[in-house]
């Protein structure tokens, strides 16, 4: 497995000269975990540490438990968040992210920083738009 460094990412091939597989796998994971719940649970438990499932839910909020269930297990196949369950009575089960959760985080960290720099400007650009919008529905 090649190791890329920040620069790898402003010389990536034209499509039809990357590795398949890579390929394959980015647009998987990008699939994965652009999703709204997997951003959120990996936000919540990188501000949390390890939680229970049921504060996991409480804290990400407007989750249903199927949701959950289905988000936190794929997310555990994808090596991003390691499940723990303690031989107690009742069961106690714990959530925690994996170094690669951890990186997958940091990496997020960078849309906060794109949205906190260009939130005036994104609602500018809504507000002009709506604006359009509505003339031309004049």
């Amino acid at each position: 497995m090649p190791e890329f460094s920040l620069e790898d990412l402003h010389n990536i091939p034209p499509r039809d000269q990357r590795d398949p597989e890579l390929e394959k796998l980015v647009r998987e994971l990008i699939g994965r975990v652009a999703d709204k719940w997997t951003m959120l649970i990996l936000e919540t438990l990188e501000e949390h540490g390890r939680l229970r499932f049921t504060r996991l839910g409480e804290l990400v909020g407007d989750i249903s438990q199927k949701m959950l269930t289905k988000t936190v297990r794929q997310m555990e196949a994808d090596g991003l968040v390691v499940r723990t369950v303690y031989p107690v009575i009742p069961p106690r089960v714990e959530y925690g992210l994996t170094e690669m959760g951890l990186s997958l985080s940091e990496a997020f960290c960078s849309v906060w920083y794109w949205a906190a720099i260009n939130q005036k400007k994104v609602m500018q650009a809504r507000a002009d738009f709506e604006k359009r919008k509505e003339e031309l529905e004049l």
